[in-house]
């Protein structure tokens, strides 16, 4: 396992690049660094989505930020280091030197799946999340497994924020109904 996990870092981080290229995905990896763009789109969600959708907006945005302080925590406890490869330096900064799991793609996979069953579409969220993913490869800083275990935590923390999510949404509808019933229950009485 280590073997190809390093042969594929190799491939990853010595194909196809071109200083401009390079430059070009750090920006763009740096979008997802702390779950930012993540955080900030569900914290702009939460305050323009239509009212009766502002709270699994918020919901969502939370189980991002837990998906991202959980990743953290994991990777204090589980401390790989990150590639060190000589003749192919990572190119971007990191703000740790721990690599396990890859903490932009447990975030944007959580995000994509919370955003998505939150009503944004999930194509887009997914493409997004898999390019910011695939960008640690390309930087140099992510073995393949730390991303693919990203993957998987970010992907199962999301489910479990989706289902709580609707769990609370049944609960509010079913809430919603029996305030309701006992409201026309209580005009059917005074209109006797």
């Amino acid at each position: 396992m280590q073997s190809a996990d390093l042969a594929l870092l190799r491939a990853a981080r010595g194909s196809a690049h071109t200083r401009e290229r390079d430059r070009a995905v750090a920006a763009f990896s740096a979008l997802g660094q702390h779950a930012a763009i993540w955080l900030a789109f569900g914290a702009g969600a939460s305050v323009f989505a239509a009212p009766a959708e502002r709270r699994a907006w918020r919901l969502a945005t939370a189980t991002v930020a837990g998906s991202y302080v959980f990743n953290t925590a994991l990777k204090f406890a589980v401390r790989r280091p990150r590639p060190q490869l000589a003749d192919l330096p990572p190119l971007t900064a990191t703000p740790t030197q721990l690599s396990f799991p890859s903490a932009h793609a447990t975030s944007s996979f959580a995000a994509a799946r919370v955003y998505s069953a939150a009503g944004a579409p999930a194509l887009p969220l997914y493409l997004l999340a898999a390019g910011l993913a695939a960008s640690r490869l390309y930087l140099g800083v992510h073995y393949p497994s730390d991303v693919l275990a990203g993957v998987a935590l970010g992907s199962l923390i999301g489910c479990l924020g989706a289902v709580a999510g609707d769990e609370r949404a049944d609960a509010a509808v079913a809430g919603g109904e029996r305030a309701d019933a006992a409201g026309a229950g209580d005009h059917t009485a005074g209109s006797r």
